[in-house]
């Protein structure tokens, strides 16, 4: 008897540690290896159960013998017994089959012939049902579809449909518990639109109509589904929408961005001009081929909060010399806004117009200045002549050669190279062109060159140790093994890579960090003032920086722009494997090499022969005329065999101008002009510092007032400057049009070997056809 009652409890003891529970935890994917959060773990026959978080990770107490289901819409549902398991992470297979046949609403998911009473549907089968008896009835002209709305007049219960003259007003649910403002949300094929927008659908693009109309199944939209929500699907998911451009204090807005206008504040705007599609067409081109509305508002400065970010650009007015006969600006031979600009034209977007920098458009280009010959490594080139878009003006162009030298006679490398592989990095066209782009650089590198690379996300790391160039092979396979995810940890990034750039500094050298990057920073100092601050301090290190953008859509130019001016650097933005070529193939050197720093120009008008001046483009690079002889501040710098080209539009002596307004008299200062130089139109004074000095150079260069035929290079890099004012919609413009630049191109393509001329022609057609 003692013996079996013994044996009772062990076996009771027994029975109660199998059915002890335990934490069991795990992750649910897909098969692509992404996170799933919101699956559903329950354990099977009961009511326990919980959700995975945002990285798809679950935590559920469970017993040996429990079986745990994992579920998710639109993938097969997975079981698996808990056994002596601790972690069990599934895969679930995607079951496209069953998607058309679930309604996802804010509290579950229900078949949609479920959903009884909160969503009612009417097909395209059945407009054309409806239209069919009605004509048999003799009623057809009463059952017309002439919007999409009319379809649902009288067809679905709860819903009510107010015609008058202009448009049709919805009401779902009815009125009497409604406020004023009962406008149902409106989604076409998964996009919400503007409410007004339905009446623009083709009916006959129509699919299907579903209605939203109770409480629980508009949660999924949150408040804007207060009034009931329209699903409309469209037959083939075309572009049945049209929507005008609208252009607000001369800023072009995005369409899917046109909501933010709508509800502009009516005390805000001060006038409003809407166009036809032909006259919109005209007057804006393609671009607005379904009409325009120009706004101006009390402010004058709207600007758009999106997730690209640009520097405000204002455009240099027209200066009189007698008032101010000096003009300082710091040199750029920065390129990013052409390839942006193009990548935007090809992607037929809208474009920013503080995203053209007109400097760098023009600089973008190549011209035929000669190679220097005396003790300063530049040339110093001026050419005057009639302005092609004002006959009242004349342009001047300043232009410097740089010296070239060989790959072979460049010093040896310490290259450090800084890549974002943060999550935002993803696209194809971030992370994977980089890796691309890098490669082209790395197949140059020599023996007596070495390469690390640190990366960063929500850390930074050292993932190459300093590498000869002659081990190219490993180099790249370090690139190849770069993968991304995780938040930017930029500061933290740029800390570690000078901190490794100046524990292998080579003296004599060319030590230089190459960030590649979208800008977008969210850990850690991120600001762009943050960012001027901490790279100003690193700089003292001697260590040179190159910035390269890619990628859009949160593409941050201000801060790199930042990045790059105050590292003592450029910057680029890779937009293709094309421009990959150009900056680390055809411009290697200039990419990496820095001949001169802190390098300035001031240009000095005789006011005898120039009324008034002004400096076309380089706004943001402008300087204090006390600023060109102080050598603490920081300037731009310039690499081997770099051109930089500036363009100056002058108002001579004698002439009537809209552009320049009357100033009063001064009481205690009669500016006079000297009579002598009385030949002279401008005088030019250039400084730059060695690379490892600390004191400037000065070089002077005088044009005298001759006017001449303007060269293929002049002609070329007019079209271009006319082209971005067009573009930043500038008053100097003149009533120009896009035929004006392609007319003046051509006639300034020259030879053009390498087709980057011939391409500029190519792209400014294809906005003039947007």
């Amino acid at each position: 008897m003692k013996t079996l009652l013994n044996f009772i409890i062990v076996l009771t003891i027994s029975m109660q540690i199998q059915a002890q529970e335990r934490l069991i935890s795990g992750k649910v994917t897909d098969e692509t290896g992404l996170a799933l959060p919101g699956a559903n773990v329950v354990v099977k026959g009961t009511s326990t159960g919980i959700t995975t978080n945002f990285d798809g990770l679950y935590q559920i107490k469970a017993k040996d013998t429990d079986i745990l289901v994992f579920s998710y819409i639109g993938f097969i549902s997975e079981e698996r017994v808990v056994g002596k398991l601790n972690t069990i992470s599934i895969t679930l297979k995607e079951d496209s089959s069953c998607l058309d046949e679930v309604v996802v609403v804010g509290y579950g998911t229900r078949k949609r012939t479920y959903v009884t009473g909160s969503v009612s549907r009417i097909s395209s089968h059945q407009k054309s049902q409806n239209k069919q008896k009605a004509y048999q009835n003799k009623l057809a002209n009463q059952i017309q579809y002439h919007t999409a709305t009319s379809a649902l007049q009288g067809k679905v219960a709860g819903v009510q449909v107010n015609n008058s003259a202009s448009n049709a007003h919805i009401v779902i649910r009815g009125t009497s518990t409604l406020s004023n403002n009962s406008e149902p949300l409106v989604v076409v094929d998964g996009h919400t639109v503007p409410y007004h927008m339905v009446e623009s659908i083709n009916p006959n693009e129509v699919k299907d109509i579903t209605i939203l109309k109770d409480s629980n199944a508009t949660a999924i939209y949150g408040n804007r589904g207060s009034n009931g929500v329209i699903i409309i699907s469209t037959k083939n998911k075309a572009e049945v929408l049209t929507e005008p451009l609208y252009i607000v204090d001369g800023v072009p807005i995005k369409k899917e961005h046109n909501y933010i206008i709508e509800n502009l504040p009516k005390q805000d705007i001060d006038t409003k001009t809407s166009y036809n599609k032909a006259e919109a067409k005209d007057k804006f081109g393609k671009i607005a081929k379904d009409g325009c509305i120009v706004i101006t508002t009390h402010q004058g400065n709207f600007r758009l909060n999106n997730q690209e970010s640009y520097a405000v650009i204002e455009e240099n007015n027209f200066e009189r010399t007698s008032l101010s006969p000096l003009s300082t600006f710091s040199i750029d031979v920065d390129k990013a806004s052409y390839s942006n600009i193009r990548r935007m034209i090809n992607d037929g977007m809208a474009i920013e117009p503080d995203a053209v920098k007109i400097e760098e458009m023009i600089n973008y280009f190549d011209y035929n200045y000669p190679q220097p010959t005396g003790e300063h490594p530049f040339s110093i080139n001026t050419e005057v002549a009639k302005t092609p878009w004002n006959t009242d003006t004349k342009i001047v162009k300043i232009g410097l050669q740089g010296k070239t030298y060989l790959n072979d006679e460049l010093p040896a490398s310490n290259l450090t190279f800084l890549i974002d592989v943060s999550g935002s990095m993803s696209s194809q066209n971030k992370l994977p062109l980089l890796k691309s782009a890098f490669k082209l650089l790395v197949n140059q590198l020599r023996e007596q060159d070495k390469v690390s690379i640190v990366v960063y996300a929500g850390a930074a790391g050292v993932v190459l140790e300093p590498t000869s160039g002659k081990h190219k092979e490993k180099i790249i396979n370090a690139l190849d093994n770069l993968n991304s995810g995780g938040s930017t940890a930029g500061g933290a990034g740029i800390n570690l890579a000078y901190k490794l750039a100046e524990e292998n500094f080579k003296k004599n050298g060319n030590n230089r960090v190459i960030l590649a990057t979208d800008g977008d920073f969210n850990v850690g100092a991120s600001s762009d003032k943050a960012m001027e601050k901490l790279i100003e301090e690193k700089r003292k290190s001697g260590v040179f920086l190159s910035v390269l953008g890619f990628g859009y859509g949160n593409y941050k130019d201000s801060k790199l722009e930042i990045l790059a001016n105050k590292g003592n650097g450029n910057h680029a933005y890779i937009d293709n494997m094309q421009e990959a070529q150009k900056v680390f193939g055809k411009e290697f050197g200039g990419t990496l090499f820095t001949i001169a720093k802190d390098v300035k120009i001031q240009i000095e008008f005789n006011p005898n022969k120039v009324q008034a001046y002004r400096l076309i483009g380089y706004e943001n690079r402008m300087l204090a005329d006390e600023d060109f002889v102080d050598d603490t501040k920081d300037a731009g710098e310039l690499g081997s065999g770099h051109t930089v080209t500036a363009l100056y539009e002058v108002i001579p002596v004698g002439v009537d101008s809209k552009y320049l307004k009357d100033v009063p008299d001064l009481k205690y200062t009669k500016p006079e002009a000297t009579k002598a130089y009385s030949n002279e139109l401008f005088t030019v004074k250039f400084r730059y510092k060695k690379p490892d000095g600390d004191t400037s150079i000065e070089m002077v260069h005088v044009q005298n007032d001759v006017v001449s035929e303007a060269s293929e290079d002049l002609k070329f890099a007019t079209s271009v400057a006319l082209f971005g004012m067009q573009l930043r919609q500038s008053k100097y413009q003149n009533n120009s049009k896009v035929e004006d630049v392609i007319t003046l191109a051509k006639s300034g393509r020259g030879d053009d070997k390498d087709g980057y001329r011939s391409e500029f022609m190519r792209l400014v057609s294809s906005y003039q056809n947007l």
